[in-house]
């Protein structure tokens, strides 16, 4: 038990969380989470994500289930017992303080001398390059501003366990990205865990250690960033993640790792890799990313054919052609600019297309 509590920081054992005793937000939750790493629980709208952080944060009690921090549950400690700090999308500052007095709050909560006070401050604003502020107000600062202040405010006490909810969604897309490398490399810093909430999957993918995946309640699945974009464990997870073509079809054969589907609305049979709990007969998604396939393909690709383009789309540094090939009309391929393919794309002309069995999964 010792070396389990020491390699994790927390714990959930079997959590659940309803609010009116019929629809169950969280179902048995079970998840570790480990000391010094970036988790990210990621999941579209009302998929538990956030029910689950604010269990952990102490803002909402388990319906059953423990929670586990540092080896002591903690579902009946007060939020402000626990030790953890917390960022929400819209900052929380109080809007009567100036800068410095918002990012002393936790440090007087918790009875720390004025003299500390004074340097821990200083030493958490210079940390988010924020340490002439001091005297502001927050109404006087930026979005990206106030966001680092809520952060300097969340690390100023030194806490193991930081929170983050959605803490990048009201900031425009370079400042998000500039700061999503930011909470990164302080992450790298400082060694903390860290918590993060998101919908955003280039988010998850750009900062996290591992993603936890949330649908309905459930973790769909648990990985790094690679693990879940190039091995989608069901349907939903290709789908959320990333671009994803996907073919329709049923198990003709399975040969160890590699099995052969027939699919739907044409005789074309194509090989894919296979999990272990395929049966032949099974009904299944092939999953297929866009940059995977090849136009113009040799016979190098396990997979060939032939394919008309229906649309192109010029996104900058990708074309994003999309043609109807068997029996689908919407399969997408991404064509880097300035490759062979990008200028000599245009509706209806007819091409072959490929790609390896590596490269597509066979999933229930």
């Amino acid at each position: 038990m010792n070396q389990h509590t020491h390699s994790h920081i927390v714990r959930f054992d079997a959590v659940e969380k309803t609010y009116d005793g019929i629809n169950v937000v969280v179902k048995r939750l079970n998840l570790d989470i480990r000391k010094g790493e970036f988790l990210t629980m990621l999941g579209p709208s009302g998929s538990g994500k956030t029910t689950s952080l604010m269990m952990l944060a102490g803002f909402e009690m388990p319906t059953s289930g423990a929670i586990i921090l540092d080896g002591k549950p903690i579902e009946n400690l007060p939020p402000h017992r626990r030790n953890i700090g917390v960022v929400f999308q819209n900052y929380a500052l109080f809007p009567n303080m100036t800068v410095g007095e918002n990012v002393a709050f936790p440090l007087q909560m918790r009875n720390v001398s004025k003299a500390d006070q004074k340097d821990q401050v200083r030493s958490a604003l210079d940390m988010v390059q924020m340490g002439q502020f001091t005297n502001r107000r927050p109404a006087q600062l930026s979005g990206g501003q106030q966001q680092r202040i809520a952060l300097a405010r969340a690390l100023v006490f030194k806490p193991s366990l930081v929170l983050m909810d959605e803490p990048l969604g009201a900031l425009d897309k370079q400042l998000r990205e500039h700061m999503q490398l930011e909470i990164k490399h302080l992450h790298e810093q400082l060694g903390i865990s860290i918590v993060y909430v998101t919908h955003d999957q280039s988010e998850a993918l750009t900062m996290s250690d591992r993603i936890a995946i949330f649908n309905d309640g459930i973790v769909q699945q648990l990985g790094s960033p690679t693990d879940i974009y190039e091995n989608p464990s069901n349907p939903f997870v290709a789908r959320f993640i990333g671009d994803n073509n996907a073919l329709f079809g049923k198990v003709h054969s399975v040969q160890g790792a590699v099995c052969h589907v027939r699919l739907d609305g044409g005789e074309q049979v194509v090989r894919a890799k296979a999990s272990s709990s395929l049966r032949p007969g099974a009904r299944i998604t092939l999953s297929i990313r866009p940059e995977r396939i090849h136009i113009d393909a040799k016979g190098d690709n396990d997979n060939v054919a032939a394919a008309v383009v229906e649309e192109v789309i010029y996104l900058g540094d990708h074309v994003r052609v999309r043609v109807s090939a068997l029996g689908s009309n919407d399969i997408v391929i991404k064509v880097p600019n300035g490759s062979l393919h990008s200028s000599a794309m245009t509706k209806g002309k007819k091409v072959s297309i490929g790609w390896s069995q590596a490269d597509c999964s066979a999933l229930q």
